[in-house]
């Protein structure tokens, strides 16, 4: 009697998979997400060879707009290479969004305390406080996940509505301007506590610079050092990293910490940027959105600048589709879910196979 095979196939883990799909997922899922992505607007009744250079092509066919795509992709950068310091270690930190808003909470408190002074020392001090704000808020997971064992996306994630009520209750209350006419928001930074602008007439701020130079000395970390080898090894073998002698506690305590820095520092350089003040909606879901730029640049350093310009790129054409295309902005966020998406989907065949066993 012939077997058959069963209608549910089993999925079973490849015993090494492909360097070279590897390179090629982001770039599959890219193309995929774009081929996705014109289905839907012919769905809609839009012309797809338009509606994708509405949103693609359009938002940088100017100065200004590859200015604004580099202010974009500054906080999604930032906060990408934080999180690529948990996610080497296999630890999910999935509260960046927090950690942002902490750091824009510190800062900012410095800036709307002096912010009738001009002093070279303020910014400087308004960066290191978004970093402790940041770290702090970041550590709080790392302490409940090392003492209780607790799950560090569940903590990591609440701790992010509890941030956003703390800011929410600030500008609407000790923090809010006297002189805002009762609009929830903060008083103005002093020129002392701005990012200073790089160029004339465009918003790319001093921020971007700091973003890079912390880039760079996480590739030297990552590549030079023996914390980024541990880290590694953490990640990929917990079991070779315990008999190595590692401290997974202190790797863990030291992820957070840098991860949630980073993110305080962007949250602060957004609010001492682009925006001059603090008020609830300081960040268009930047944490969040980062994760996706860290894995689609595979956690490395040159991939996630390249993977942040191309999630930037989503805001700006989102921004554009509502106005010439009269869709909701909110198509943007759909963008960014089907690069996820694939980019996951991709990952799991490249690691993982699907079987069919044989029915008798």
């Amino acid at each position: 009697m012939e077997k058959m095979n069963s209608l549910f196939p089993s999925i079973v883990s490849r015993s090494q998979s492909s360097g070279l799909m590897n390179f090629f997922v982001p770039i599959i899922s890219i193309v995929l997400t774009l081929i996705t992505g014109s289905i839907i607007f012919i769905l809609l009744g839009f012309d797809p060879v338009y509606a994708l250079y509405t949103f693609f092509i359009s938002p940088i066919s100017s100065t200004y707009g590859i200015s604004e795509l580099f202010v974009k992709a500054t906080p999604l950068a930032l906060i990408a290479i934080g999180l690529s310091y948990c996610f080497k270690n296999n630890i999910y930190n999935i509260g960046a969004e927090g950690q942002l808003t902490m750091g824009a909470i510190f800062g900012g408190g410095i800036g709307i305390l002096f912010h009738d002074t001009n002093a070279f020392w303020l910014l400087p001090l308004m960066i290191f406080a978004g970093a402790i704000g940041g770290a702090l808020w970041g550590l709080i997971p790392a302490i409940l996940k090392t003492k209780f064992n607790t799950n560090e996306i569940l903590t990591s994630l609440m701790l992010v509505y509890v941030a956003l009520f703390i800011l929410d209750y600030l500008v609407v209350g000790p923090w809010k301007d006297p002189f805002g006419y009762s609009f929830p928001k903060s008083r103005p930074f002093s020129e002392s506590g701005r990012m200073p602008l790089l160029f004339d007439g465009l918003r790319v701020h001093f921020g971007l610079i700091i973003t890079l130079f912390l880039i760079f000395v996480s590739w030297f970390i990552f590549s030079k050092t023996i914390f980024g080898f541990q880290l590694k090894v953490s990640g990929y073998s917990p079991k070779a990293a315990r008999y190595a002698g590692f401290n997974q506690t202190t790797l863990v305590f030291f992820a957070f910490a840098i991860c949630g820095a980073f993110a305080g520092i962007a949250g602060l350089a957004e609010v001492s940027g682009p925006i001059g003040l603090l008020y609830r909606d300081i960040s268009p879901n930047y944490g969040f959105t980062a994760i996706i730029v860290a894995f689609l640049g595979r956690l490395h350093p040159i991939g996630i600048i390249f993977a942040s310009l191309v999630i930037a790129l989503t805001y700006l054409g989102a921004e554009d589709a509502q106005l010439f295309l009269q869709i909701p902005s909110a198509v943007g966020f759909i963008f960014q879910g089907l690069v996820l998406f694939y980019l996951l989907g991709a990952e799991l065949l490249i690691n993982y196979k699907l079987t069919y066993k044989k029915l008798l």
